[in-house]
């Protein structure tokens, strides 16, 4: 491989942007290229980040654009087709979140990373938060015990499916935060979930021009014994200071770990207008150079990458969340318990 590992991104929305912007603050690191179905969002980033290669073909990117490496930053649905493409011109994948949203897409991956023998990574970021991973490093440590049950709440303003999402309906908040929330527990627990029981509700979205469940609550059993409750909705009210509203809680046989991480308490914004809690976790900037953990983890790509290291999220990992959520889907649908199909 070059000193520098040359990336191209397929995916040119705003965090396409902020892949861009990551990889071009990482000293071995270069975007050689940008790909995206229409091709003037390609060549508006393309020159926003000073390179001359756009395309709205990513197969013919992965031919001629000389990446070692390919981003994947479509919305979650249209992941598959791009991935595979990039294993069988033999590029290693970043992947955004979640792998896939069918099982045959999971499974036909999968396939093609292996047969390609390509290193693929999934960004399931919040393995990178900071509170969390101390209080991961808790657990790991023995402080807490065995982990006994969990909570996990995980929800977006309303703000996020009918603004900023312009394919919401086409998706879930199970895709866009779940995942999260799966892998984390996942995480924590060290085991498989196997079985889940999930309610959910619509309409609220629905009235609003975004046809699309609004909430989820469900119900997780471990392999292990361990249980979960996680809450995922993108129905909180717009005036909610923190666009995310995230609480977790984890108790052990030996001791117990909360988070708050809505209202984090480390600073606050007034004005006459309004309250705002400014982001200096999830994504935010320093000096002009992009920190915060959300891009921590694609920092984690490359130096992985680089070093030869193994990911922090492996395929399985990120197979299992999908498989998950189907599983979530399903009960909800059933209002009946579902066993996970690995």
């Amino acid at each position: 491989m070059n000193t520098k590992l040359k990336m191209a991104i397929v995916g040119a929305g705003i965090w396409g942007e902020n892949h861009a912007r990551i990889y071009r603050a990482h000293p071995f690191c270069e975007v050689v290229a940008v790909c995206d179905r229409d091709r003037t969002k390609a060549e508006a980033l393309a020159a926003k980040i000073g390179i001359d290669r756009y395309y709205d073909d990513y197969r013919e990117m992965f031919k001629t654009s000389g990446c070692d490496a390919v981003a994947i930053v479509t919305p979650d649905f249209a992941h598959a087709e791009a991935a595979i493409s990039a294993a069988e011109h033999k590029k290693h994948i970043l992947v955004e979140k979640p792998l896939a949203t069918t099982r045959e897409e999971v499974s036909a991956m999968r396939e093609a990373f292996e047969k390609n023998k390509v290193r693929v990574m999934v960004d399931l970021h919040n393995r990178w938060s900071p509170p969390f991973n101390v209080a991961y490093q808790s657990l790991e440590q023995g402080e807490l015990g065995k982990p006994y049950s969990a909570y996990m709440r995980l929800n977006d303003i309303k703000w996020v499916a009918t603004d900023m999402l312009p394919w919401a309906a086409s998706s879930s908040i199970l895709w866009f935060l779940g995942s999260h929330s799966v892998d984390t527990l996942r995480w924590f627990f060290g085991s498989e979930v196997s079985r889940v029981y999930a309610v959910s509700r619509k309409g609220l979205l629905a009235s609003l021009g975004v046809d699309t469940v609004d909430s989820y609550l469900s119900t997780l059993e471990f392999k292990n014994g361990g249980i979960a409750q996680m809450e995922n909705g993108w129905i909180t009210p717009n005036a909610n200071p923190c666009v995310n509203d995230i609480k977790f809680n984890i108790l052990g046989d030996r001791g117990m770990i909360s988070l708050d991480l809505s209202s984090h308490n480390l600073i606050q914004k007034y004005t006459d207008e309004k309250v705002q809690v400014p982001d200096v976790l999830v994504q935010h900037s320093v000096f002009g150079y992009p920190r915060g953990f959300a891009f921590e983890s694609i920092r984690s790509f490359v130096d992985c990458m680089l070093s030869g290291e193994k990911f922090r999220v492996s395929v399985e990992d990120a197979a299992n969340t999908s498989l998950v959520i189907l599983s979530i889907m399903e009960s909800a649908q059933k209002r009946q318990p579902v066993e996970v199909a690995y």
